[in-house]
């Protein structure tokens, strides 16, 4: 029966987008295509324990889906739309997640990031779509109520639908205008699944980081000359390359400089620096100026060029942040760059940067605070300031983490 549980939840993982995008297509309906999928995962909840997982059980879940699929229309049908039936019943479009299936996905995101819709309706949907998260799941991300986020993909759903907006790929006039848009949600799922922040058993999803970084490599075939498409590829690749180290066996968040770095995924790393002196290159020679994911994975690239932690180079890494702040101005930048100012200046230069920061609601601000306050001595400080990381904090793994050097502070 664990078997298959596992196999049930592996296939959800893997599955769900594939299901959903290729139902969309064929019956231009997001409700549909979600509804249907859901169906088809619960009949396979029902019948794999009695009948066994069948050999394709991406194929039974996408043939089981266009079955439900199919009655509903049919039902529908019968009180008013005759001509979709016979669309949908003599479809002929091959319903297996099998070559150009991938296509499907890419343009279920396109759809998902239309400019028509407003930007936290297209993360949320592509979230809730191409992602496979809950709407609790969504919910607990934005830090909203599930009926608040329930109600959100819902007026994107019937938007999509009023405006009539096509389930195409748009054409390359359209991909520029599209692109930003694209690249946030895909950086938001990734981000997603390597820190979940959900209630999850596993604290990193790797089916969710596959995911993206397999979506961008389908962004950066469309746009193979555009500079953040390929920088955000590399930022993923080189993160993604840190997956394995990033949560101890006991299920513990491991800070990169606390990290196995001989576990890392040399050739994640490798194709993440040739794409950032790609980038390199092109700037250098005139091209324009690099934006915020070029500039992230060129951090990225500085952390994963050392074997050891105490041979980062901090002051390109403060020099990066700096060329980073005039891109993006933001109170999480400056918490990140005062980070590496303490590495490179000492604890109480950093305090003093991310003191002024109005960052409060934020856990990752507290944790900073409580770290460098623990190397300044100041232990009562620093305590508090771990209590309220671990009370905005929402990934257990890093809950363990901050818990764990909380209850090591002295009494001081």
């Amino acid at each position: 029966m664990i078997e298959v549980d596992e196999a049930i939840t592996r296939a959800h993982h893997e599955e769900w987008a594939r299901v959903v995008a290729s139902l969309a297509k064929r019956f231009g309906d997001l409700d549909i295509a979600e509804d249907a999928a859901a169906e088809a995962f619960t009949v396979a909840v029902e019948r794999w324990p009695h009948d066994g997982v069948p050999p394709n059980p991406g194929a039974w879940l996408t043939t089981t889906a266009n079955r439900r699929a199919i009655d509903r229309i049919r039902r529908e049908s019968k009180r008013d739309d005759k001509q979709k039936e016979a669309v949908a019943m003599h479809d002929d479009t091959p319903h297996e997640p099998l070559g150009a299936i991938e296509d499907d996905r890419l343009r279920l995101l396109f759809t998902c990031c239309h400019p028509a819709l407003a930007p936290e309706a297209r993360v949320a949907l592509t979230l809730r779509m191409v992602g496979g998260l809950t709407v609790p799941e969504i919910a607990n991300a934005f830090l909203v109520q599930e009926t608040t986020m329930g109600q959100r993909i819902t007026r994107a759903k019937n938007k999509i639908k009023a405006a009539h907006i096509p389930y195409r790929v748009p054409e390359t006039a359209d991909l520029p205008e599209r692109v930003s848009g694209v690249l946030a949600v895909l950086f938001l799922v990734f981000n997603e699944g390597y820190l979940s922040s959900g209630d999850h058993e596993n604290a990193v999803r790797g089916d969710l980081t596959a995911e993206a970084i397999r979506l961008t490599r389908l962004v950066r075939a469309l746009l193979p000359d555009d500079g953040e498409v390929v920088g955000l590829l590399a930022l993923m690749l080189l993160i993604e390359a840190r997956r394995t180290a990033r949560v101890s066996a006991t299920g513990e968040l491991v800070r990169l400089d606390e990290q196995d770095r001989g576990s890392w995924d040399l050739a994640l790393i490798a194709e993440g620096h040739a794409l950032v002196r790609e980038r390199l290159a092109v700037v250098a020679n005139g091209g324009p100026r690099p934006g915020r994911y070029q500039i992230l994975a060129a951090i990225n690239a500085v952390h994963t060029s050392v074997r050891d932690a105490r041979d980062t180079d901090w002051s390109q890494i403060v020099a990066l942040y700096d060329q980073m702040l005039r891109v993006d101005p933001s109170p999480i930048v400056r918490l990140n760059r005062a980070i590496a100012v303490a590495e490179l200046d000492g604890p109480e230069v950093a305090l003093a940067e991310i003191d002024r920061l109005d960052l409060e609601d934020y856990h990752a601000f507290h944790a900073t605070r409580a770290d460098l306050l623990r190397r300044l001595g100041r232990s009562g400080e620093s305590r508090a300031a771990y209590d309220m990381a671990i009370e905005l904090a929402e990934n257990a793994a890093e809950v363990a983490l901050l818990t764990r050097r909380r209850d090591q502070l002295g009494r001081t």
